[in-house]
């Protein structure tokens, strides 16, 4: 899993609520399209026009978002079904972080084992980054740091944000839940040996 520190850029006022994981990304795109190749599918029923040409109305389309690794939304989003593509396809276009109120559940579980990090904010809060950056598009940056877990407006406020402790730990590294379970490979031979040692015939059937 890639590693997540900071990222910066302009942030991607995508403000809208319930965006659900099959606008993010339609169920037909993830039959024979490997996770690395989903990008281009990400929002294509808003993101582009009848003949396949990029619309100018979808904001991540235009300067300077495009690109950006910030998303911003607003309540719900994430929410309907469990598709991990949706991750996968968000990261394809760029996408690093969002910012939101609140997530679909699955959706932000799925996050953490990708290197998407969800960033709970409240709205009020969401919308004055947006604001700040519709200003000065061309200028404006925010930056998300999840070691000291604030988000820096463009204009220099710092917002804190709250994240799990293992779940940080695990992004700042890189790792899934797989991978941090590894991680303790040592411990859980030793306690196997304990174990087979103490209930041998617990362990006959799996010999």
């Amino acid at each position: 899993m890639q590693s997540f520190t900071t990222v910066t850029g302009p942030a991607i006022p995508l403000m809208a609520a319930n965006v659900d994981t099959d606008v993010i990304i339609p169920i037909q795109r993830l039959v024979g399209t490997g996770r690395d190749g989903l990008g281009p599918y990400a929002f294509e029923r808003l993101r582009y026009n009848k003949d396949g040409s990029d619309n100018p109305d979808f904001i991540p389309n235009r300067e300077p978002y495009r690109g950006s690794p910030i998303l911003l939304a607003a309540e719900n989003f994430g929410c309907g079904s469990s598709r991990e593509g949706a991750v996968w396809a968000l990261m394809g276009m760029g996408v690093r972080c969002v910012i939101a109120p609140s997530f679909g559940d699955i959706f932000f579980a799925n996050c953490f084992q990708n290197g998407l990090l969800p960033v709970r904010l409240p709205i009020e809060e969401i919308r004055r980054i947006a604001e700040e950056t519709g200003a000065s598009p061309g200028n404006a940056r925010t930056t998300v740091d999840l070691a000291r877990q604030v988000v820096v407006t463009p204009t220099g406020r710092e917002i804190p944000f709250q994240v799990d402790g293992r779940k940080k730990e695990a992004m700042l590294q890189g790792l899934d839940d797989i991978a941090m379970t590894l991680k303790q490979a040592d411990a859980i031979a030793a306690w196997k040996a304990r174990d087979q040692a103490a209930r041998g015939w617990a362990w006959e059937s799996v010999a």
